[in-house]
């Protein structure tokens, strides 16, 4: 690594753990550039020649939060008999850390990002490859994937693959357990429920669950297709 790169690496570290700070201390809320700016020790103006809009250091700042999820997924996972299970698994563990951290699981998955939000989480553990260490190499693509779209339809894929759905049922499959979830989380957000994370979460995942195995909803067994 170059003299500059090193320099734009180190700049950059300085600004998302600001960024970082002050969500841990005042919520994301309270994110500002000037106070990014102030915590960092530096002029607002410096800020935008490393980062083009203030939602991206939210976005970087949030990733640092998100480790026990990332770490967490593997074990979860790794529970999994079968990719029905292992979906199951992996929705129980999204839905357990994105209710205790609605606004960071928000602002990582949901949030306008702008133009290419798909390369963010890339240069992320470019910056911080240490996050990555515990992930076994067949999920990294899994935990590299920001489109919520895309995560879930990549572990669907695995069940299609192996026999136990079919095709034309993925895309039902997968756009309803992400509305289930993202209405939860709106909900929480908004202070519109009055349940506790965990109540909140069994809730979530007793819908996906019948979303998954209700045979008669898709007109389908959830067992291998001889």
């Amino acid at each position: 690594m170059n003299n500059k790169k090193i320099q734009m690496s180190r700049m950059w570290k300085y600004f998302v753990d600001a960024t970082a700070e002050i969500i841990d201390e005042e919520g994301i809320e309270s994110v500002t550039i000037r106070k990014i700016a102030d915590k960092a020790g530096y002029n607002s103006a410096t800020i935008y020649n490393y980062f083009s809009e203030i939602s991206h250091l939210i976005f970087f700042a949030s990733m640092k939060f998100l480790k026990p999820y990332t770490v967490d997924v593997t074990t979860y996972m790794e529970k999994g008999n079968d990719p029905i299970e292992k979906y199951l698994l992996a929705w129980d563990c999204f839905c357990k850390h994105s209710f205790e951290k609605p606004q960071i699981f928000h602002a990582v998955f949901i949030m306008d990002l702008g133009e290419f939000p798909e390369k963010l989480i890339q240069d992320y553990y470019k910056i911080y490859p240490s996050d990555l260490i515990a992930i076994p190499g067949d999920l990294k693509s899994f935990i590299f994937e920001r489109n919520i779209n895309k995560r879930g339809r990549s572990l669907l894929d695995n069940a299609l693959n192996e026999g136990y759905i079919k095709e034309e049922n993925i895309d039902a499959i997968n756009e309803l357990t992400i509305l289930v979830w993202q209405g939860m989380l709106t909900n929480i957000l908004n202070n519109r429920c009055a349940y506790s994370m965990e109540e909140a979460k069994k809730i979530t995942m007793n819908y996906i669950s019948e979303i998954v195995n209700n045979a008669n909803l898709f007109d389908m067994p959830l067992k291998k297709v001889e």
